[in-house]
Formats: C-alpha cells, structure tokens, sequence
C-alpha cells in the first residue's frame, strides 16, 4: 500500500524514507555526492539510470527557500526518474536560515546546474523540475543567460512564479520578503521575465492551499502574452500530490518532461 502524501513528505524531510520504503520497492540509489562549493549545503547527488539516460532532469526542492527543509524532498522524485530512464540530479543549495537568500541562493542553483558539466553526462536535454519555491527557482534558472550548463525546459510544480503577488498575499507568512530581503525586482521574479527562450510547463492542484492555483494562471497567461511557449496543466489535489510519485499525477508530469525532451 502506497505511503500516505504526508507521511512521506515527513520522512522524506527526517530522512528516513529510504529505510521505510526498503521493504517495498527501493528506489535507485543515488550516486556519489558531488559538492560545487565549500558551504555545507552546496552540492547534488547524481541518480543514474539504467542504461543510456534519455535526459538530465535537475530537480529543486521547495519549501519557500526556508533551510528547515532540504533536498531530502526531492530525493523520492529523483529516485522515481532515475526508474523512468532519466538522470537526476537533486540539488541542495543555501536557503534562508543557512546563508541562504538573494542572492546567495541565485548563485547556489545556477552553479550547482552548472557543475554538471563536470560529469559524463549528455547535456543536450537539460530540465529542470521544481516544486513550490523549487519551482521558482527553475523558472529563474530557465532564464539564465551566458550560463555553462542552459536549460531546455521547465516544469514548475505548484511555483511561485509571481513574487510581486506572492508578497502582497503574504504566502508562506513573510517568506518572500525573507527571501528578496528588498524590493521585488525582475532579476529574481519570473513573471517579469517573460518571456523566456525555453518552454515553461506549469502543473497546480486545484485544492492547493500553500501556494494558490492564481500564481500558475498569472505567469502562463503572461508568457503566452508574451509569445512565449508556456502551458498550465490543473490536476486534482492540494500542494504536496506533486511530489507523491505514487500518485496519477506523478505519470501526468512525466509526460510533460518526455514532452520537452521530444
């Protein structure tokens, strides 16, 4: 029987997933952890596939950039697509509470996407598939212009795309404001990028309480606005489905990635 969403959500943050879900059917192991810099919390760990991968897919945690969450999140999802024939690679970066914030945290995932280039990988296919604040951080990145290692696409999950609204809304009790620690400019806010060069796929719960379905409606319908290739997808659910790969929707996100790899 599939672990409650919650439930694996907690242990997935306790760091105990793993040995829970030992008696059912192990995920990939992850490979060798990989540090870009000399911070505690600045590296990935590496899930390979078997056989050829069919793409890289970078996988951000959320938690509205606040250090009492951690990569420990992504790594049931990156597990989950290293079984589907991707690579993954589940990346941990300084959030606020750990020297985290603009524009440290910036710096941390566009260096950790970058250090990929230090593997064997084929980077021809590049996404990155982020969750809550992940999500914006994936937008962000998708953005990115001069980097080492660019992105080919992005799947938000449940993003918080629009800061500006995010801050006016109070979501996450302050946490914006935590993060920007100023003004809300377009050099961290991904509705006032648009567009970007690279297909933005949005996925919501309609049930999401966290992060409210509006923040995905405002930045699709900007970018589309925009010119930009930009989708929405609604599925039933609250905020965490998303990251549940045991879960319809995790197949209907998988489909969106196979989509942008084509």
């Amino acid at each position: 029987m599939p672990l409650r969403r919650r439930t694996l959500l907690q242990l997935a943050a306790w760091g105990t997933l793993g040995a829970v879900t030992a008696g059912c059917s192990r995920p990939p192991a992850p490979g060798s952890r990989t540090a870009y810099g000399d911070d505690p919390s600045q590296w990935a760990e590496l899930y390979r596939p078997e056989g050829t991968p069919r793409g890289v897919v970078v996988v951000i945690h959320g938690g509205f950039w606040r250090a009492q969450y951690d990569a420990s999140l992504g790594a049931p999802l990156a597990g989950a697509l290293a079984a589907e024939g991707w690579a993954a690679w589940n990346l941990e970066y300084r959030r606020v509470g750990d020297g985290g914030g603009v524009p440290a945290t910036l710096d941390d995932v566009a260096a950790g996407i970058d250090a990929l280039a230090t593997t064997d990988l084929d980077l021809s296919t590049v996404l990155a598939l982020g969750h809550s604040a992940g999500g914006h951080l994936a937008v962000w990145a998708a953005g990115r212009r001069g980097a080492r290692v660019p992105l080919t696409g992005a799947v938000s999950q449940a993003g918080v795309l629009d800061l500006r609204g995010a801050e006016a809304e109070d979501l996450g009790a302050g946490a914006v404001q935590a993060f920007v620690g100023g003004p809300v400019d377009a050099a961290v806010d991904p509705l006032q990028q648009v567009p970007l060069p690279v297909p933005v796929r949005c996925v919501h719960g309609r049930a999401d309480t966290n992060v409210p379905l509006s923040q995905s409606v405002t930045y699709v319908q900007a970018a589309t606005a925009a010119g930009a290739d930009a989708t929405l997808t609604e599925v039933d659910g609250d905020h965490f489905v998303l990251i549940d790969p045991s879960s319809p929707v995790w197949r209907t996100q998988l489909g969106l990635l196979a989509d942008l790899a084509g």
